[in-house]
């Protein structure tokens, strides 16, 4: 946006509040042109990428278990709370106190209900009825933490409005089309999903993790070598990738870092050094490096909660896709998860929150679809059954971890060596938390025996889009045994190795626009699922659908 003389700047997007800990806390802003940014005493400078201004103000010396109310200053005015705002203070609320810890958790937000196509159909938002309802609950019912796995903009589904904006600025006939092209564009889509006054007031009181996931950049990002192969050989992937990236590092991925991994962080502490230069190259060249060298940057991180512990997984953009070594993770990534996993078990933590944007554990049909599909693919590469295999695997979004066997049965094997101790004393529970698959369900490891940890896959997608009914009866069917004795025939047809590994449904699956909760304390865990309907004069609804306890 451009800077007009003698006004003064004004706030676009945020206040985000991203990493709390018992001490400090950062947040993140997006401002209309340079300034300086200023929370509870503690000021920042924006930085500048490709013309559109930022800030990260790392706010210092707080109490842990403390509650403080803040305001946003710009350039000494304030900008936040909003004049005559409806929602209670913003305030950061400090891990280390008393009582159960609340976390609140979810994906797939496609832009924001002002701005879709009514003809969608799309069900309430989510996240804006779950705003809605904690402005009438008691601060202390409010949940600690917010966790966004994946898709919180959608590049390849756009709005009517981003569309006619789209077309003012280039021919939408000559690829990408209809789609994000670059960064300015992804600034567009961020605006539209962070925009409404109740997810804006939401995010700037829950502190809020992310991971992306493939929407974020192009659907079916990284499904196999035979994708990437044809998308890179575009002339417009590279803007495209470079786009998706540097916007994903400014505006969700700076605030995934604690002040510790931001002082150790050299694109950052660049950036900072020099606040006035226009950062856009030196992201660029980030996102080149990191489209092509997956290991040059971690996207993964680790949250502290207490007695529980968040470890967020990058399931998208390190995968090894060479067909006879599919990994969704590569080595070195993995041996960091195991790590971070083996670490939390030292710290005597009973929560093990393993967070990846794709679920782990899939209904049971599903799950022998991908394996079945992945062992044909490499069984018969570059022959027609293998070109087949692939045609339907992005077809039918094969791509789980079910479609990378070795990174499936290593997850499997890392709960399985957690819930028996031969890490240390076990934690009450290991809870893989997922979206993506635009439905909601609960699921437990049974098998192999002998665990005293509750094994867990919780899935809950979308906090707003729709799914198609072909998907939701697709979902439904495939936890069903005649199912799965349909696809179990598959698998045997085709020698596929079976798993040890068996689970079980828990709940579901629950379609709609969703939300779920954890309510953890001591070694106790409950799940809890919200749903957005309409009264009969087309009012929104938020209702609880489920309750069940998880250890």
């Amino acid at each position: 946006m451009p800077e007009t003389a003698g006004t003064r700047p004004l706030l676009l997007l945020g206040p985000l509040l991203r990493h709390v800990d018992p001490v400090s806390a950062t947040l993140w802003v997006e401002t209309d042109r340079a300034c300086e940014v200023e929370v509870l005493g503690h000021r920042a400078r924006t930085f500048r990428v490709n013309g559109h201004h930022y800030a990260l103000v790392v706010v210092e010396g707080l109490a842990p278990g403390s509650v403080t109310p803040y305001e946003v200053h710009l350039d000494g005015a304030r900008v936040w709370p909003p004049a005559r705002s409806v929602f209670p203070p913003s305030r950061i609320r400090t891990t280390g106190g008393d009582g159960a810890f609340r976390l609140a958790f979810g994906s797939c937000r496609y832009a924001t209900p002002t701005t879709v196509d009514v003809r969608d159909g799309i069900p309430p938002d989510a996240l804006d009825s779950y705003a809605r309802r904690l402005v009438d609950l008691p601060e202390d019912q409010w949940p600690d933490a917010l966790v966004l796995l994946g898709d919180q903009v959608y590049a390849d589904e756009i709005t009517p409005a981003t569309r006619d904006w789209l077309a003012a600025r280039r021919d939408l006939d000559v690829p990408p089309g209809a789609q994000a092209a670059d960064f300015e564009e992804y600034t567009r889509l961020y605006l539209e999903s962070w925009g409404d006054p109740q997810v804006r007031w939401l995010l700037s009181t829950v502190p809020a993790s992310m991971v992306f996931d493939d929407h974020e950049m192009i659907d079916d990002w990284n499904t196999s070598a035979a994708w990437r192969e044809e998308v890179t050989g575009t002339d417009w992937w590279q803007r495209r990738i470079s786009g998706g990236l540097v916007s994903y590092w400014v505006y969700q991925h700076l605030g995934n870092l604690s002040p510790n991994e931001l002082a150790d962080d050299d694109t950052w502490q660049a950036i900072a050094a020099a606040p006035d230069e226009d950062a856009g190259p030196l992201l660029d060249e980030m996102a080149r490096i990191a489209d092509t060298q997956p290991h040059t940057v971690r996207w993964s991180y680790v949250r502290h909660w207490g007695t529980a512990r968040l470890i967020m997984v990058d399931s998208r953009a390190g995968r090894v896709l060479t067909e006879d070594d599919r990994k969704i993770l590569d080595d070195e990534e993995f041996d960091w998860v195991e790590a971070a996993v083996a670490r939390s078990v030292e710290d005597d933590v009973e929560h093990v929150l393993i967070g990846t944007s794709l679920p782990w554990l899939l209904p049971h049909s599903v799950h022998d679809l991908e394996r079945w599909n992945e062992t044909l693919s490499v069984r018969h590469a570059g022959k027609p059954l293998g070109r087949l295999a692939e045609a339907l695997r992005q077809a039918a979004d094969l791509e789980h971890w079910a479609a990378f066997g070795q990174s499936f049965e290593r997850l499997g094997a890392l709960m399985v060596r957690l819930g028996r101790g031969e890490l240390g004393r076990p934690p009450a529970t290991a809870l893989v938390l997922s979206g993506d698959v635009h439905h909601a369900y609960a699921a437990e490891l049974v098998n192999p025996g002998g665990l005293d940890t509750r094994v867990h896959q919780l899935t809950v997608s979308p906090l707003h889009n729709s799914a198609p009914h072909a998907i939701e009866i697709g979902f439904k069917v495939g936890w069903s045994r005649w199912a799965q004795a349909l696809t179990g025939g598959l698998r045997r047809l085709a020698r596929v190795e079976r798993s040890e590994l068996r689970w079980a449904k828990q709940a579901g699956p629950f379609f709609g626009n969703e939300l779920g909760e954890l309510v953890l304390e001591g070694r106790n865990a409950r799940f809890l699922l919200w749903a957005t309907s309409r009264d009969d004069d087309g009012a929104p609804r938020f209702t609880q659908v489920l309750d069940t306890r998880l250890s």
